[in-house]
């Protein structure tokens, strides 16, 4: 166990800290029960979670035992921390179904069996809460004034804050309250945009059980161009493969700026700091190559090696070849060949295919010559595709550098 804080801090896992010095000695000389939270408000983690989940797993792997907290209870609220406006209040099916979801994804990076790692969700506790009886044991603990300084709270008495959401805060400390008396847990963690959350429930536990429990913060992960990490040219980058194939998520790696490649592989891979590092201190065609480890190791973890492995012979083909069998992994939509056969414009060929959200956007990528047929660049937006720009039954569409999609005729 021993200096595993500043394994996390190395690798970029580390902000805010309660009580730094108190917390090192406790991770290098006992086993601590920890948690993090997912509050399941869609229906697939994203890759902002991964930092998260990396942090529970480099904690796991020296011995510590993480609690992955499924949000099924305070979802019904909403954690205002980081908006800028309400949620959407969600069914409460939705919320139950996203959570088994959840489940499945976070099991690909921690480690359940024999009690290694635990699994709950708070709405065990939560849903059958009585309200009175709440406020009147949990509620006399905190303070108005001070729930108002935590700049979450700050940033939404601008625009709004509601009393449901202002209720989060006493749950949130509740949940840490909770696993500290049913599971001995010492430790919760989170983004930064969690400190408030964090340190109240930290203090709730102080005053009922008289015990020191901690705090730990990462950044949130943003790309060197300022972007918010984990966004994709169609938005969020999820963990789902139904949402984001395998091939897109490996294409979202093998793209980020040069600048990110060093951080991104300390935080989102297992691979050895010295060696990341090494990897890092080179450029041109040596910096591809870290690109292309940091895309098969992040799309192993959350996808499995074997999909991987076609991703990136599928990204390669792209590049390389028109061998459809290879380009297996390629996002793909199919078409009936008597329809293709009579001319489809390129311009509904690509929104149809997914690869632009409007007609005017398509027209827009064509005429600034960032559309491709089958390899070969149309800039006509008027242009008229037919079956002979298949290629063994496949036409091949790209759009700008990075996005693709086989059109399959049937």
């Amino acid at each position: 166990m021993s200096g595993v804080f500043d394994t996390l801090r190395e690798r970029g896992f580390v902000s805010q800290c309660s009580n730094e010095e108190s917390l090192r000695k406790l991770l290098d000389s006992e086993k601590v029960t920890f948690y993090i939270g997912f509050d399941p408000t869609a229906a697939s983690l994203h890759a902002g979670h991964m930092q998260q989940l990396m942090a529970m797993a480099h904690l796991q792997r020296v011995g510590h035992r993480p609690i992955a907290l499924v949000g099924g209870g305070t979802s019904r609220i909403g954690d205002p921390s980081g908006k800028t406006e309400m949620r959407r209040i969600l069914p409460v099916e939705t919320i139950k179904a996203n959570s088994e979801l959840f489940r499945k994804q976070i099991g690909r990076f921690l480690d359940f069996s024999d009690g290694k790692a635990l699994m709950l969700d708070n709405a065990q506790w939560l849903a059958p809460l009585n309200y009175i009886d709440f406020l009147r044991e949990i509620g006399v603990h905190f303070s108005v004034n001070r729930m108002l300084s935590f700049e979450t709270y700050k940033m939404r008495l601008e625009t709004g804050l509601s009393f449901i959401e202002f209720n989060y805060q006493l749950l949130q400390s509740y949940d840490y309250l909770v696993l500290c008396q049913r599971y001995g847990c010492r430790l919760q963690m989170g983004g930064d945009d969690q400190w408030g959350n964090i340190v109240a429930g930290m203090d709730l536990i102080r005053r009922v059980e008289g015990v020191e429990a901690f705090a730990l913060t990462s950044p949130l992960v943003t790309r060197s161009d300022g972007k918010k990490m984990g966004k994709s040219e169609g938005g969020a980058l999820f963990l789902d493969p139904s949402l984001v194939s395998p091939y897109e998520f490996f294409q979202f790696w093998v793209n980020v700026p040069d600048a990110d490649v060093e951080q991104f592989l300390l935080r989102f891979t297992f691979l050895p700091a010295t060696e990341i590092r090494k990897m890092c201190a080179v450029k041109d065609q040596g910096i591809n190559d870290a690109k292309r480890t940091l895309a098969l190791e992040t799309t192993s973890l959350v996808h499995g090696a074997v999909a991987a492995q076609e991703a990136a012979e599928s990204s390669r083909a792209a590049f390389q070849t028109g061998n459809g069998a290879v380009m297996s992994g390629v996002p793909s939509v199919s078409f009936a060949r008597a329809e293709i056969e009579k001319g489809i414009p390129i311009v509904d060929l690509f929104v149809r295919a997914g690869l632009c959200a409007t007609k005017s956007d398509a027209r827009r990528l064509v005429s600034q010559g960032g559309a491709y047929v089958s390899r070969k660049n149309v800039t006509d937006v008027g242009a008229i595709l037919s079956s002979e720009a298949a290629e063994d039954g496949v036409i091949l569409l790209r759009a700008g550098k990075k996005r693709y999609c086989r059109v399959v005729l049937s």
